[in-house]
């Protein structure tokens, strides 16, 4: 028998593992496209950039072995994404409706993690809210107060509960929870800092990212997150 017949087939794990950094790297590229856009003032580019990102990232993950609800999660986002780029109400609610839903994938896979939420940051995050919407409330339109209520207990709580996956997750939570409360304080007209879209989608963007390296990270140490085994624990990000 010849070395080479007796070398193994490479694995689909293998396989795959070819396309992690490549679509990692795409989706840096189409962020960094996406970002130097809106600082620029370039709608155009913005609107073919944007859609790409959490595609990209849902691949990137997938290629990774990642569980199917953080792709369901990455895919809700994008779906957010889409609906937001159109600028009238209904759009609004179907993109914070889309983003809720990645939301529950988000907050169910994080309630398989084997630790326990910490009090303290749950009473942080609670006052935060609390105070947040008292401030607010008068400033947003009335048809969307409860809506935006609604949204805002649901992404307080995943912000809350990603800290179970480690810093990667809590940190992504956090920024998810940042760059909402951005575009709220648009959507009241109180004053912005200087090119607003852009900071909503860096703190988006780098949220996105750190809930799904959190995720994959955790996968990787054997963390009780998803539905099936990770294929890729040799992979590096």
């Amino acid at each position: 028998m010849s070395a080479t017949a007796s070398r193994p087939a490479p694995s689909g794990t293998a396989r795959s593992g070819r396309f992690a950094r490549p679509l990692l790297g795409a989706f840096l590229l189409a962020a960094t496209v996406d970002l130097a856009a809106l600082l620029a003032g370039l709608d155009t580019v913005h609107l073919v950039a944007k859609p790409l990102l959490m595609p990209l990232l849902a691949a990137y993950a997938a290629v990774r072995g990642g569980p199917r609800l953080l792709i369901a999660a990455l895919l809700f986002g994008w779906g957010g994404d889409v609906f937001l780029l159109a600028d009238n109400d209904l759009a609004f609610l179907l993109g914070m409706g889309s983003f809720a839903v990645g939301h529950v994938c988000y907050l169910t896979l994080f309630g398989r993690g084997r630790a326990r939420g910490s009090l303290a940051a749950a009473v942080a995050y609670a006052v935060v809210l609390v105070v947040f919407l008292v401030l607010i409330w008068p400033d947003l339109p009335a048809e969307l107060r409860a809506p935006l209520t609604g949204y805002s207990l649901l992404l307080t709580a995943m912000a809350w509960r990603a800290g179970v996956l480690g810093r990667y997750a809590a940190a992504g939570g956090a920024l998810f929870l940042l760059s909402d409360a951005l575009i709220a304080t648009g959507i009241a007209e109180w004053p912005q800092l200087p090119a607003p879209g852009f900071w909503v989608m860096l703190t988006y963007i780098a949220a996105q990212l750190l809930l799904a390296l959190g995720v994959l990270t955790a996968g990787a140490r054997g963390g009780a997150v998803g539905t099936g085994a990770y294929r890729d624990r040799g992979i590096s990000t």
